[in-house]
């Protein structure tokens, strides 16, 4: 699971379309000040007064012929400025992710279980398809895989991996209802089963197929919903499907940086922002640590089969069929009303890739739920500086909880 070495970074990914969605932003700002600078010089309000304080108003902003405009687009500049020097230092940081990965219980294909020690209940995660799994694993201090190993909880993880010749040719049923289940089957005793992002579905579908095998079921800003706050993104999308289908027919998969492209769909301009912000920062301190190791894995992608990609894209996207009952794996409906047992479900408040009202509807139909919703975003929620208390200390209590009450009622 190690990620690339720093000489060989290529992030932010894809990068030309990044450094072309911030041009588009600051001549997009200059052109809106410079058009509202001109809209109060021909302005013609009724009374003398507001003519007066219009006057006003141009005179503290130029102070001089040209001066605000000259502002804008200096201010416009810095912040091209900025994100070229974030992207830089980004670049040549010399950061590498050093953990060695656990003992390996399982294997199909190039699909692993990582086993990370620990007594205690068993937590299997199940991360997302199209990520490195290691995001649960990022460093040293940053980990909550080890974090849960040494308080109680045994740990396993599901690495996926880069999708093998057979893994191209998957169906969501395939990767459920084959190489996870027999993960599961691998493990003595039900586990507390828990996904992350995309990972919470297949988590889910598991669940319901396999119940004996799952004693609860934990889901980490997992979408449900995805038509619940922005409908219209959602669907272009699904829309950009028939444009993906030559490299889906050529490859085999969606690449990476097609991946990376309907992940900027979802927030345009976060990317060049995130970077602004890391220029500023003291490259030793721990959030351009922290920063540096999270998007070395942001870069450090997986393809996505694609029989997958259009269940996802045209399926999820597109038809809103999770939402709707009418997603199926192996025929069998997915419905979360049916997980009668204890169910954990994380909504972070400040999710720009998944809205917290998918995740919510999700929880909302859960009938043994609880519900924590932390400040944090989709990524800062799992391995942020900060995860520690707003979620994994959270988490923990609810596994030592339910594990203890799952022993009351067997010993009764």
């Amino acid at each position: 699971m190690s990620s690339p070495d720093p000489p060989h970074r290529r992030g932010p990914r894809p990068l030309l379309l990044h450094l072309g969605l911030a041009a588009m932003r600051t001549n997009s700002a200059l052109a809106s000040s410079i058009g509202a600078l001109l809209n109060l010089k021909s302005a013609s309000p009724r009374s003398s007064d507001g003519r007066a304080e219009a006057e006003r108003i141009l005179a503290a902003l130029a102070g001089g012929q040209g001066v605000f405009p000259e502002a804008v687009l200096q201010e416009a500049i810095g912040r091209d400025a900025a994100l070229i020097a974030g992207i830089a230092a980004y670049r040549r940081d010399s950061y590498r992710r050093e953990l060695s990965d656990p003992p390996v219980i399982w294997q199909e294909g190039e699909s692993r279980l990582l086993d990370f020690g620990g007594s205690g209940p068993v937590v299997l995660f199940v991360p997302s398809l199209v990520n490195r799994a290691y995001i649960l694993d990022l460093a040293s201090g940053a980990s909550f895989m080890r974090y849960l190993a040494g308080r109680g909880v045994r740990p396993l993880l599901l690495d996926w991996s880069w999708p093998d010749e057979a893994a191209r040719r998957f169906t969501m049923t395939d990767y459920v209802a084959g190489r996870l289940e027999r993960a599961m089957q691998a493990v003595a005793g039900p586990v507390v089963l828990a996904g992350y992002c995309m990972g919470g579905l297949l988590a889910l579908a598991a669940a319901l197929r396999q119940p004996r095998l799952v004693s609860a079921l934990a889901l980490f800003a997992t979408p449900w919903d995805f038509h619940a706050a922005d409908p219209g993104g959602a669907q272009r999308l699904a829309q950009a499907l028939p444009l993906l289908e030559p490299m889906l027919a050529a490859g085999g998969t969606l690449p990476i940086d097609a991946l990376q492209s309907l992940f900027t769909m979802i927030d345009p301009f976060g990317v060049g922002e995130k970077y602004r912000g890391f220029a500023g920062l003291d490259p030793a301190c721990a959030r351009a640590r922290r920063f540096v190791a999270l998007e070395d894995w942001l870069n450090d992608g997986v393809p996505l089969a694609a029989a997958v990609a259009r269940e996802t894209l045209a399926g999820w996207y597109g038809q809103n069929s999770p939402a709707r009952l009418q997603w199926r794996i192996a025929g069998l409906a997915v419905d979360p009303r049916d997980f009668a047992k204890p169910s954990f479900v994380a909504i972070p408040a400040r999710d720009r890739l998944v809205p917290p009202q998918s995740a919510r509807a999700l929880a909302d139909m859960l009938p043994a739920v609880t519900v924590h919703e932390p400040q944090a975003g989709h990524i800062g929620m799992v391995a942020g500086t900060t995860a520690e208390a707003l979620l994994w200390q959270p988490f923990l209590d609810w596994v030592l909880r339910v594990s203890q009450q799952g022993r009351k009622v067997g010993g009764a």
